[in-house]
């Protein structure tokens, strides 16, 4: 029941990932009680969570729609192994989407706008994510690690000199590698690559998925609730919502987030918000018994997919499906992946390899939404954070705690505001 005697206010938070879990922490540490609701438990393998790459970098400070990239996607298309793909019989409702991609990627002044606010986002990931993991009692799930970019000619190493220009401009501290500096830094790395670029002061986590399962148990410990249902409806009286509704019943509260990841565009729309939120869909492989040894977190720069050991082994994600959230996986789509991973590390084991979709909530304009409905005075929005949802998930959680309790984190949250679009 939702708080009525002036006490802490009854927060309820459509969805348990990354988000959803930061969110829930800091709002419990401002004195909220706090209801997560999630169609399946957190961290599990059926959520974009568990299936992240890993890495927490600062420097992820470049927006995906870029003009650099307009020029590749169409080779991209046709090509088997390419890093994107597009279900042609989805094509016609992701159209507007796309046309949004590409107005912002021609548009130079908001790639500056965008840079600077995901610079802001991302800054303190590794700090926040060090203390909230010690916190719940998983600190070794975060450790500090370099970055590698690794190219296989000097012609798409220059392709990217504009990103890195960016990476720069947002206090991005690297050096440029040559074959023989790659070498040195990764030894079972494929001897094709000629050029890379190594980023110091980067992080990642060791489990995504158990990270994330921690901060729950930890608000749930607490004396928050987790409840394992799907959100059918939300109920609004004037411009305010009253309560959410699922297959187990209604459930009130004062004040309510939406952070359903790619699920968030079926609430948005019954809500009459008409926001641009599409999916890319994500696959990676974990080998548990690689054979080699990965000392950094690698991207693969010309093919867009990270390298990551872990816990379970090392993990190789990346590749673009757009196919909406409900087609059924493409495992043509993993087994891409081994082969190009296999290019890379010429002695991986895949034995006992595991493989995976999930489905990341994307923006056309590569920002993601954070911050009050435009229509609804109690509900506050935050998803459509793409590739960069592990990275940016506890600074969302400060600016949307700070916005229902206070204080408000020092950051300009103007460019993630809903009614941008």
């Amino acid at each position: 029941m939702p708080n009525t005697a002036g006490g802490p206010p009854d927060v309820i938070i459509i969805g348990a990932g990354i988000i959803g879990a930061c969110t829930a922490a800091y709002l419990q540490q401002q004195g909220a009680r706090v209801t997560l609701i999630d169609r399946q438990t957190p961290g599990d393998d059926g959520a974009a969570s568990f299936g992240n790459a890993g890495s927490l970098s600062p420097s992820s400070v470049v927006p995906t729609p870029a003009p650099g990239m307009l020029t590749k996607v169409p080779g991209w298309l046709f090509k088997e192994d390419g890093p994107l793909t597009i279900r042609w019989s989805y094509l016609p409702k992701l159209l507007p989407w796309l046309i949004g991609f590409i107005r912002a990627g021609g548009d130079v002044a908001h790639q500056r706008r965008a840079s600077a606010a995901l610079a802001a986002l991302h800054a303190p990931t590794f700090d926040f994510h060090c203390a909230l993991a010690r916190d719940v009692g998983v600190p070794e799930l975060i450790a500090p690690v370099e970055y590698l970019h690794v190219y296989g000619s000097e012609a798409s190493y220059a392709g990217a000199e504009r990103d890195w220009t960016m990476r720069r401009e947002h206090g991005a501290d690297f050096e440029v590698l040559d074959r023989g500096g790659l070498r040195e830094a990764e030894p079972d790395l494929a001897s094709h690559y000629v050029k890379g670029v190594r980023i110091r002061g980067q992080g990642r986590t060791l489990n995504p998925g158990r990270l994330v399962r921690a901060y729950v148990e930890r608000v749930v410990a607490n004396g928050g609730r987790l409840l394992r249902a799907e959100v059918t409806d939300i109920d609004v009286s004037g411009n305010r919502v009253s309560a959410v509704r699922t297959g187990d019943g209604t459930i009130e509260g004062d004040a309510f987030v939406l952070s359903a990841g790619a699920f968030s565009r079926k609430l948005t729309d019954r809500l009459g918000l008409g926001l641009p939120l599409d999916t890319e869909r994500g696959y990676h492989v974990t080998c548990p018994d690689p054979g080699i040894t990965v000392s950094h977190t690698v991207m693969e720069a010309d093919n867009k997919f990270v390298a990551n050991p872990m816990a379970m082994g090392v993990r190789f994600a990346g590749m673009v499906e757009m196919a909406g959230v409900d087609a059924p996986a493409n495992p043509r789509r993993a087994e891409v992946i081994k082969r190009l991973a296999k290019r890379m590390y010429p002695k991986l084991r895949l034995d006992g390899a595991t493989q995976w979709m999930g489905r990341r909530p994307s923006m056309p304009d590569g920002l993601p939404v954070i911050g009050p409905s435009p229509r609804h005075e109690n509900l506050w929005l935050a998803f459509g954070h793409g590739h960069t949802g592990m990275v940016a998930g506890p600074m969302t959680g400060r600016i949307v705690a700070g916005m229902i309790t206070g204080p408000m984190p020092n950051i300009d949250v103007t460019p993630f505001r809903a009614d941008r679009f």
